[in-house]
């Protein structure tokens, strides 16, 4: 046989493909929606500790704790005693302007930073892994100094801040 005649030959063989059967879908039916529930877990989780720590952030900084629990209004905040103007918050749902929005944001975080007494590299941790950057300024013992930093927009018109003596 010449190679024309065995390539002719091989063209017109049909194999035909595996089907799963009704348990290799269910397997992987299965599968999926164990990912799905572990996911939605730990989407739960982090929301969960990161108000948690939020609440005590915006307790050194004078702020209500349950704000840290109301989305959108937890980020206007972050804006706001981070010296930046809290609308970028809800601009932050429009494609493209969420890029600015997200640069104001952590300049935010930089200025909170400051004003808790960390160094300025301490926003590569806000960027990177917020959610350790959260926490850690949770538990940390430093105290709140609205005079470092950005001034708090929240305390612009709402009269002095809170670190400030009461008048007499």
């Amino acid at each position: 046989m010449n190679i024309l005649s065995q390539l002719a030959q091989s063209t017109y063989e049909y194999t035909s493909p595996t089907t799963s059967s009704g348990a290799d879908g269910a397997a992987a039916l299965l599968l999926v929606t164990g990912f799905m529930f572990f996911y939605f877990l730990a989407l739960i989780a982090t929301y969960v500790i990161s108000s948690l720590a939020l609440g005590r952030i915006f307790k050194k900084a004078g702020v209500a704790s349950w704000i840290a629990w109301v989305p959108f209004y937890n980020t206007w905040k972050i804006l706001e005693i981070g010296g930046q103007q809290g609308f970028w918050a809800v601009l932050a749902i429009i494609p493209v302007v969420n890029i600015v929005s997200a640069v104001f944001t952590i300049i935010a975080m930089y200025n909170i930073g400051l004003k808790l007494g960390k160094s300025g590299a301490f926003v590569l941790l806000a960027i990177f892994l917020p959610i350790v950057w959260v926490i850690w300024l949770a538990v940390d013992t430093s105290a709140w100094n609205d005079s470092l930093g950005a001034p708090s927009v929240a305390y612009e018109h709402a009269g002095t801040p809170p670190t400030a003596a009461p008048l007499t």
